[in-house]
């Protein structure tokens, strides 16, 4: 099995698409900064989930790896926080955009309690 099947990969995929789309109506000025950090911090939830698939092998590492694609999912979140406050997304947007958010950090944590269902000995 790849870690394109894992259900927990697609899920984090599917939310930095949808935070990709919505980005691109942020002001021009938010360019090198919310913008940039947003996209960087949603895409990397899914960079860290395929990284751990592939070392788990090693146990830590694969702990280690989730421990930062939660930690990642966790800065997307504040990233959405200020995207609310600054009035670049209306609160049902956010409210959807978070609640997926939350899915995405249960499942990776139930990643890191569940070593042994994705075939880490």
């Amino acid at each position: 099995m790849s870690f394109t099947d894992l259900f927990f990969f697609k899920k984090s995929f599917s939310l930095s698409m949808k935070i990709f789309e919505v980005s691109k109506s942020f002001p021009k000025e938010e360019k090198y900064s919310l913008t940039d950090q947003i996209r960087r911090s949603s895409r990397s939830v899914s960079a860290n989930i395929s990284e751990a698939y592939r070392k788990r092998q090693y146990p830590k590492h694969f702990a280690s790896k989730l421990s930062d694609s939660d930690a990642e999912n966790s800065e997307t979140l504040t990233w959405l926080m200020f995207a609310l406050k600054c009035n670049y997304l209306d609160k049902c947007l956010f409210d959807n955009l978070s609640a997926e958010n939350l899915e995405v950090g249960k499942l990776i944590n139930y990643m890191i309690n569940n070593p042994g269902k994705f075939g880490v000995k």
